[in-house]
């Protein structure tokens, strides 16, 4: 019969420190094979995905129903290549033409488009399409969509957000009024293959929420992309996506018009506030890590 080792605290402790050693242990390799297992994927899916598209989205740039009456209606199309409307084989199934013609359609007036987003672009650029704008122009509603981009390359969210809602906050010290279109659901890309098509789909989905926080607390109405027209991407997605499959189709960005124009048109009728006549005070922003 053994010798009994009496419990001692110090023991417990020694005892409970071995043990939770031993699962940290095995936690990170856990962990370091599933971060090198989701940066494997991630080459995939560049590889899958690649640039067939090229980088340059069509111009779209233009009064739009010009059969209509009136001075036309200033619409400014801001954020990444969703926005520009790359994808699209004819300017007017671009994101910006199918909101102009949307616009002009149920106002009765032309509408001129003016797209400042980029191929690209990630939140922390917004500020520098703001800034690109001649000074005198002033546009009546503008479209901001972004987001993908921060959660592909890692951004934090808290950092893309406050560019955001500083954007939002130059839009409106324009005078116009602002309607945010959040992040899509990146679990809808195909090509993306699984764990990480999964992560993404939920970091998106965190960016979106984060973002229709700070879209409407500087004074944007904010549209959930994921929620509106993500089912369409998932069941739909040899018809909603382009030849990349991952950018919207001429369907694709239809859809995503769809969903966005009752906003535009609800900014345009019932603005949210007064347009401000001196800026407000910008957000502040993350100082670089």
């Amino acid at each position: 019969m053994g010798t009994r080792v009496p419990f001692t605290p110090r023991a417990a402790v020694l005892g409970l420190a071995v043990v939770l050693g031993s699962v940290a242990a095995v936690s990170a390799v856990v962990v370091g094979a599933l971060r090198a297992l989701l940066h494997r994927q991630a080459r995939i899916a560049r590889r899958r995905i690649g640039k067939p598209l090229g980088e340059d989205a069509l111009d779209a740039d233009r009064v739009w129903g010009r059969r209509f009456d009136g001075p036309p209606v200033e619409l400014a199309v801001f954020g990444d290549s969703i926005a520009a409307g790359l994808g699209a084989e004819r300017p007017k199934d671009t994101l910006g033409g199918r909101l102009a013609k949307g616009v002009a359609r149920a106002t009765r007036r032309p509408v001129r488009l003016r797209t400042a987003a980029t191929v690209g672009a990630e939140s922390s650029q917004l500020a520098s399409q703001v800034d690109a704008l001649p000074a005198e122009y002033r546009p009546d509603i503008a479209v901001v969509v972004v987001g993908g981009n921060d959660v592909t390359h890692r951004i934090p969210v808290a950092t893309a957000t406050a560019h955001l809602a500083d954007a939002v906050h130059r839009l409106r010290a324009r005078g116009a009024e602002v309607v945010v279109g959040t992040c899509p659901d990146l679990g809808a890309l195909r090509p993306v293959p699984q764990p990480l098509r999964v992560v993404g789909s939920r970091l998106s989905r965190q960016m979106a929420l984060a973002q229709e926080e700070a879209a409407v607390g500087a004074g944007a109405l904010a549209v959930s992309l994921g929620t509106t027209v993500g089912p369409f991407f998932v069941s739909q997605p040899a018809e909603m996506f382009s030849l990349d499959r991952f950018h919207p189709s001429a369907l694709g960005y239809r859809r995503t018009a769809e969903a966005l124009l009752p906003a535009v048109l609800s900014a345009l009728a019932d603005p949210l506030s007064p347009r401000p006549r001196t800026p407000p005070v910008r957000a502040r922003l993350p100082r670089p890590a």
